[in-house]
């Protein structure tokens, strides 16, 4: 086997015993019914790979390009094995081995690694789409180019919080901000909603100005490179800033921030401040207090949609059900599936548009099922991914809502 080879790390790998306790857990899996769209039969092509019984072909890369990356196997798993790290180290070798069509190499190059990651070339973007929407042109758009539109917000609310943000004195303390790439462009209104929750409850909000993407969509798609520079970036950013916590309100870059000490242990330069960064990140739900919130005025029916990332990914599940309930109070129900992932995935709902619509059109009939007239997450993707699916499902007494702007709902200015 080559050194070249060598991209999986081995204990990791083998320690997966094939038990299969996964299986039940994996969107695919449960979609395809193929042992190799399962996590088990993943590993299996992995190990096949790094030892040279399989090349980086299509058929095992197609399997490999198929996982959502949710990372439900992860809860599942009694054996801790750290899937997330296995993929994205085999992705980052299928990347520089495998050579894909000329589509797939188009979409990845200009939209995840030019576009998404970089708010003012997403913003610049953005700008046909609402010429084409203001003058109802949708209709001449290749398909795929439609796909992509209908997952954008109907409004499109951009917005940048300010260096600092100010609770009233004395504060508890001071936390960093993290924007995002995407959040300040689509949901600049909730990152706003972010800062004031956090503002309310005695927290100074520092939103440093030499951050980027988090690179979690480098990771995700097989660019490590490109991810361990984002890490670097938003360290340094950060660092010298005596901050409480490094708070974020998107539970795929979240899970990604929370990770840069193993994205850059083999940095000796970088290792000791990735583990430091990494230790103070929060999300956002984490840093909230349930009992500040009054139960809502409203009657409507609410539940609540759980974000891989943030449940699978970081273990988080009880604190966001609870700061929902303490609006909500006994209009709250429980979403059947509320764990199963909802086809966003990152850019998977543009690279694996099929699978995703599936996955989607299965999300939004348990939302549609389950009465609730709100339907809460944490997380960008999956707020378009199901506003989108409500409104092709023509549900549209349901509305789709980031955690931080219905907890902000009813609020009074001196709460």
């Amino acid at each position: 086997m080559s050194a070249a080879a060598q991209f999986l790390d081995q204990a990791k790998a083998l320690s997966c015993v094939h038990c299969g306790l996964c299986l039940s857990y994996c969107p695919t899996y449960l979609e395809t019914g193929n042992e190799n769209d399962s996590p088990r039969g993943r590993i299996y092509l992995m190990r096949a790979i790094q030892s040279g019984q399989l090349g980086a072909e299509a058929a095992p890369v197609r399997h490999v390009d198929l996982c959502l990356g949710c990372r439900a196997c992860e809860t599942a798993c009694p054996s801790g094995v750290p899937y997330g790290t296995l993929l994205e180290q085999t992705r980052d070798y299928i990347e520089k081995n495998h050579r894909r069509g000329l589509f797939q190499r188009l979409l990845r190059w200009i939209v995840i690694e030019q576009v998404f990651p970089f708010p003012w070339r997403l913003r610049l973007a953005l700008l046909p789409v609402r010429v084409i929407r203001l003058l109802r042109l949708g209709f001449l758009m290749p398909r795929f180019a439609r796909e992509m539109m209908e997952l954008l917000p109907q409004r499109l609310a951009g917005g940048k919080l300010p260096a600092e943000r100010l609770a009233k004195r004395p504060a508890k303390g001071q936390v960093g901000f993290v924007e995002g790439c995407v959040m300040p462009v689509l949901f600049g209104n909730t990152n706003e909603s972010s800062a004031e929750l956090l503002q309310r409850q005695g927290w100074d909000v520092i939103t440093p100005r030499g951050q980027g993407c988090c690179g979690a969509l480098y990771a995700h798609s097989g660019q490590l490179a490109k991810a361990r520079e984002c890490a670097r970036r938003n360290i340094a950013a950060f660092e010298g800033q005596a901050l409480d916590a490094i708070i974020i309100n998107a539970a795929g870059c979240g899970s990604t921030l929370v990770e840069y000490g193993e994205l850059l242990k083999d940095d000796p330069a970088w290792s000791e401040r990735a583990e430091a960064f990494s230790a103070k990140v929060e999300d956002l739900v984490t840093w909230l207090d349930e009992s500040r919130f009054a139960v809502s005025g409203s009657d409507e029916k609410v539940t609540y949609h759980d974000a891989c990332h943030l449940c699978h990914a970081q273990g988080i599940s009880a604190k966001p059900r609870a700061l929902v309930k303490a609006k909500s109070s006994d209009r709250f129900v429980e979403l059947a599936e509320s764990d199963l992932c909802c086809g966003s995935a990152g850019s998977y709902n543009l690279t694996e548009p099929e699978m995703a619509s599936r996955l989607q059109q299965r999300k939004v009939q348990h939302i549609i099922d389950s009465g609730a007239e709100v339907v809460v997450t944490t997380n960008p993707g999956c707020l378009l991914q199901i506003q989108s699916g409500l409104h092709k499902a023509g549900a549209h007494h349901v509305r789709a809502v980031h955690i931080a702007d219905y907890l902000l709902e009813g609020e009074s200015d001196d709460d």
